[in-house]
């Protein structure tokens, strides 16, 4: 086996035991589904040893399951290492639950902001640990603001306490008495990105109407403090939620849409590099939050690899960076929705196009450059849409039947409308005026955008629907045979079309 191959599934099994850990499975349980995988590893080797007549046994007889028998043996090292590092979690955590008790913790995010006011502090001494406190809209705390509470401490319960766990929170209060200490006690780089984050909200504010200014703030930055029931209700019932969530799938289709864009433009490398560039100044004006982060660095990676243009390339680049960050966080392979977003757009923009156009007869050598780009572009779309249907179901709760259409008809534009906002933003530090000019550019973005949303948020009713473990399974497993057999029918198809966002 090729170390290429080796690395790959070495990660593989490590996150497939780190995921049979976040699924509360007990250490025996997770011990038996390992000793079972390694055995049928090497029944398989033992049955497929001998090539017969059969196209599919003979491509089974490619497999080295002798050498995946051994890898499944990671699934424990990738459990043992989630247990640890949850222990290690709990062991740093200390704090007095249910009885009203006096502690000072230092505000260590952006605060958000709307009805209530929610801050994650870090405690100070006597306690220890990170948690979330529920406070009235005003006064309003900034980030490293250090402030003494008076107040009951719970342990957060079910999926949210997971969902709080993924960010080491462990701890949640509502509504203590608050005093403020001092200001200033976080770091001075993060205090300066959430200055560029709340002046670019205040330049939208002064430069457009109070909806466009909302959704161009939770576009860019992911401020949705100033959103209107209205507007909520309206992108939930289209399935647009997730444009302004800053997760891994709108930065995943923003990086794909401004490659093909900019390609149109500029030769491959200088189209690699200006992508780059506008993705690492999205970090900085969404505050470098540890979410976006995540994401960005994704698509810095993958960038990267599809920069050398060849699948494997690809495939282990996705992993490692996967592979790292569970590393630093595990909790985040089930209980991040952004995570897994990230990860499942991207895959899917890889590597559904090339099977769509070959099972669909898609290519047309003889179509113009412009047209080949906007079929691109629509691929890359619907792709990245069936990539992550099941898990925006479960994260968003509900599915609209025309939602792949609404976000066609969005998500082309969601690049320039981001780039002007960037310039709109920019300009605001220096002069009213020029931002108020490049506001009205934008002004006509935003109108077109949430005229679509509410279009759609109106005419197409949500249905509610649910995704079961086993349903995720089979409809991923589905998705995985069409690409199989669209790569039958043309080996190369995937390698060649793998590049062609920096084709020149």
């Amino acid at each position: 086996m090729k170390l290429h191959e080796s690395a790959f599934y070495f990660i593989f099994f490590f996150l497939l035991g780190v995921l049979l850990a976040s699924l509360n499975l007990k250490f025996l349980a997770i011990a038996f589904i390992t000793a079972l995988t390694a055995v049928l590893f090497l029944f398989l080797n033992y049955f497929f040893k001998k090539p017969r007549v059969s196209p599919a046994h003979k491509f089974m007889c490619g497999v080295n399951f002798k050498w995946l028998s051994i890898f499944s043996l990671l699934m424990i090292i990738g459990s043992l290492y989630y247990f640890w590092n949850d222990f290690q979690l709990r062991k740093n955590f200390s704090v007095v639950f249910y009885k009203k008790i006096n502690f000072t913790g230092v505000v260590f995010d952006y605060p958000q902001k709307g009805a209530s006011q929610k801050i994650a502090v870090n405690l100070q001494r006597p306690f220890s640990g990170k948690i979330l406190i529920t406070l009235r809209p005003y006064p309003q705390f900034n980030y490293g603001d250090k402030i003494n509470f008076e107040g009951v401490v719970k342990k957060p319960e079910g999926s949210y306490a997971n969902y709080l766990a993924k960010e080491e929170i462990l701890g949640i209060s509502s509504f203590p008495k608050t005093k403020l200490i001092a200001t200033k006690q976080g770091s001075k780089i993060k205090s300066a990105l959430f200055f560029i984050k709340e002046k670019f909200v205040l330049v939208f504010q002064k430069t457009l109407p109070s909806e466009e200014a909302a959704f161009a703030s939770g576009l860019t930055i992911g401020e949705k403090s100033d959103f209107s029931k209205d507007l909520k209700d309206a992108m939930a019932k289209s399935g647009t939620t997730h444009i302004v969530a800053l997760s891994g799938y709108n930065i995943s289709v923003i990086v794909w849409a401004v490659a093909l864009a900019l390609g149109l433009l500029f030769k491959r490398n200088t189209t690699f590099i200006i992508t780059l560039l506008i993705l690492v100044g999205f970090v900085l004006m969404a505050g470098a939050q540890a979410s976006v982060v995540r994401a960005a660095l994704i698509g810095a990676v993958v960038l990267m690899a599809k920069q050398i243009g060849r699948v494997y390339s690809f495939r282990n680049a996705i992993s490692v960076s996967a592979f790292l960050m569970v590393l630093q966080n595990p909790k985040i392979l089930v209980f991040d929705v952004g995570f897994q977003l990230s990860f499942l757009a991207f895959l899917g923009i890889v590597y559904l196009p090339p099977a769509f156009i070959k099972i669909f007869k898609l290519g047309d050598e003889t179509a113009g450059k412009k047209i080949s780009e906007w079929k691109d572009i629509l691929l890359t779309t619907i792709s990245a849409q069936l990539a992550v249907l099941p898990v925006l179901i479960s994260a968003f709760g509900r599915f609209s039947p025309l939602s792949i259409l609404a976000n066609i008809l969005i998500l082309w534009l969601i690049p320039f409308t981001m780039g002007v906002a960037f310039l709109a933003g920019f300009l605001g530090f220096f002069s009213y005026y020029l931002a108020l000019f490049s506001g009205w550019f934008l002004h006509l973005f935003l109108y077109y955008e949430l005229a679509v949303i509410k279009f759609f948020g109106k005419f197409s009713p949500p249905v509610n629907l649910s995704f079961g473990f086993f349903t995720i399974v089979l409809y991923y497993a589905a998705l995985i045979i069409f690409i199989v057999m669209a790569n039958k029918r043309s080996p190369r198809a995937t390698i060649n079309s793998s590049n062609n966002i920096f084709r020149r």
